[in-house]
């Protein structure tokens, strides 16, 4: 019999010391390359989005995969191709947490419609709301100082 699973992980984070500085006219090239190190670890890419200090990403985890290896990996590739390519002046790297979330597979369209509309969601609302919030919502304690 083979194994059958559903990971899905919302994972959430943010540039070093929160600098805005993911400018919209190269995000897209970062998405495509984050993309690129999720196939590589046998994952699927549901929905990756953000601004200019932060992202979100929708996927699954492959059971051969840790989830802190996994980010470890999307962070560490993609900071140092941000950092060789040149495409976002003032970015210092990635702030050291994280949060990841578990939905259901049937919220998972509700998931996707919420990280596609990050750049309207965030005229109104901050990194640092959003993040408390979700936080808040899937009763994780935590420490204002450490966000």
């Amino acid at each position: 019999m083979n194994s059958h699973r559903q990971s899905l992980y919302h994972i959430v984070f943010c540039t070093k010391d929160h600098t805005p500085c993911l400018t919209e006219q190269n995000r897209e090239q970062l998405f495509r390359y984050i993309w690129g190190i999720i196939k590589n670890k046998n994952c699927k890419l549901y929905r990756i989005n953000g601004v200019e200090d932060h992202i979100h990403i929708l996927s699954d985890l492959h059971p051969s995969i840790n989830l802190a290896d996994y980010i470890k990996d999307i962070k560490v590739g993609s900071s140092v191709w941000i950092k060789k390519k040149e495409i976002f002046e003032n970015f210092k790297g990635w702030a050291g947490g994280y949060g990841a979330f578990t939905y259901a597979t049937r919220d998972r369209d509700k998931v996707i419609e919420y990280i596609k509309n990050q750049v309207e969601h965030h005229k109104r609302t901050s990194f640092l709301e959003e993040y408390i919030a979700l936080l808040k919502e899937f009763e994780i304690a935590f420490d204002r100082r450490y966000i």
